[in-house]
């Protein structure tokens, strides 16, 4: 499992992870509070993981590519 999330990447994951768990942990109603914490939580280990099992899938890889030294 090679890492596909890069640093903003996995940054912007993590703050929309903690703020739709927020709001899944009370501020919806039933239905809602569970997709928010869902979705949440899955944003949170994929940044805190670095591997996004979407992005596999797509083809997308949001890590910065090393260059090669001379």
């Amino acid at each position: 499992m090679n890492a596909n999330v890069g640093s903003i990447d996995r940054l912007l994951r993590l703050v929309a992870g903690l703020i739709l768990a927020g709001f899944g942990l009370g501020l919806l109603t039933e239905t809602w509070s569970w997709i928010a914490l869902g979705a949440g939580v899955i944003l949170a280990l994929t940044a805190l993981v670095g591997f996004c099992p979407a992005y596999r899938l797509l083809g997308i890889n949001t890590c910065q590519r090393r260059l090669p030294s001379v």
